[in-house]
């Protein structure tokens, strides 16, 4: 792999801002992205744009291995002026290096080093940081039925592969109670506020109620760094967490609120966690005489689970050792990605193959540009070994 060229491709993308609220941008992004992908790959992308966000979508033959990335940021036009491209000491930085175009360059680089791309499909979308809202049917039309996803987000720490991701759930849970005068007749009233205020230390315990009953055999699902079991190089998830985030309630100082609200976010290690917590939300009852309770939402991407990764992870720790490329490590993170849904359709998925380096969605965030060529090696192993 030429670092020299992938650098060359990386300051491009970077350079081209595409914040993903934008269109415009995305659409500009997108047709830098396209140019690139063409140009490695020998053939320009299908466009597709759906509600105004423009992504792209490479077939050749039959597909059975998936490649996934995005190629809209988080950061806001102009960011470019505080945050500019610069290659210094071994580090590349600028909005969205690392989360995740230099992903997108070691894939069009890996991919260009395969002698034949007959069974691959590469799907590249423009609003993933948004949750994929209009693309989530792209990327579960492309994985089902596909004998490997692929997915080119950055690494975790250390540039350990995402061999897990915690699925997202989220909820509104909205009181209703009865209005009246706080000072001449509040007992007419029913208090929205204090029935939240209820409601809010019993979803703070749903955590507790789904973990306490997870099956721990020897602590296998549990512990420090390391504690996957001997040889799998993986860090465990953790267990459910069921956080209240947004409150708000009443109208004026002087009136018994009638209504009030909670915002509930959700991560969960497992289906089955999903849905038990999904039961015991949709479960609450109301406290105080005569006040309701509405729960709006719900599971909104499925957990990326270890048993989706394995398979794909043990060929990716044989390849790196047969390239010379060093121990492979895995980490399950709480943060989700299109992995979630390509894995909640039933396709085994490997996660986090994209840049090594730090700082996602922050000011420090940097690419360690030598291990660039390392990755684009180690992928184009995985589709070549999985093309098989």
């Amino acid at each position: 792999m030429n670092l020299d060229a992938m650098l060359e491709d990386l300051e491009e993308l970077v350079t081209c801002e595409s914040f993903s609220t934008d269109h415009q941008a995305v659409a500009r992004s997108a047709e830098v992205v396209a140019r690139q992908g063409g140009a490695r790959l020998g053939a320009p992308p299908e466009t597709v744009l759906i509600g105004g966000v423009t992504h792209l979508r490479w077939s050749f033959g039959t597909p059975r291995v998936l490649l996934v990335g995005h190629h809209d940021t988080v950061w806001p036009m102009g960011s470019l002026r505080a945050r500019p491209w610069e290659v210094a000491g071994g580090i590349a930085r600028g909005p969205g290096v690392f989360d995740m175009k230099a992903g997108l360059v070691q894939m069009f680089h890996a991919l260009a080093a395969l002698p034949s791309l007959d069974g691959v499909c590469v799907l590249v979308t423009g609003d993933e940081e948004l949750g994929s809202p209009t693309s989530r049917e792209l990327v579960e039309e492309a994985a089902r039925g596909r004998a490997a996803a692929f997915v080119l987000e950055a690494s975790a720490d250390g540039g350990a592969l995402k061999t897990a991701r915690k699925g997202i759930s989220t909820y509104e849970l909205v009181v209703h109670g009865r209005a009246a005068h706080a000072g001449l007749d509040p007992e007419k009233g029913i208090n929205a506020g204090i029935e939240l205020a209820h409601q809010i230390l019993a979803v703070a315990a749903i955590a507790d109620q789904v973990n306490d009953a997870r099956p721990n055999p020897g602590g296998a699902n549990d512990g420090p760094p390391g504690a996957g079991g001997a040889g799998t190089g993986r860090v465990e998830t953790g267990g459910a967490s069921v956080t209240p985030t947004v409150v708000a309630g009443g109208t004026t100082r002087n009136t018994v609120p009638a209504t009030a609200r909670l915002t509930v976010d959700v991560r969960v290690p497992t289906l089955a966690a999903q849905k038990r917590v999904d039961e015991l939300i949709r479960a609450l009852s109301p406290r105080l005489d005569g006040a309701r309770l509405e729960v709006l939402g719900g599971p909104n991407r499925p957990p990326l689970e270890h048993a989706s990764s394995a398979g794909l992870f043990a060929l990716a720790q044989r390849i790196a050792a047969e390239l010379g490329l060093g121990p492979v490590t895995g980490a399950g993170v709480g943060g989700a990605s299109d992995g979630n849904l390509t894995a909640g359709v039933g396709c085994p998925t490997l996660d986090g193959l994209g840049a090594v380096g730090g700082g996602a969605h922050a000011d420090t965030e940097h690419v360690v540009v030598a291990e660039m060529p390392r990755r684009a090696a180690l992928l184009a192993g995985l589709i070549r070994a999985s093309l098989a």
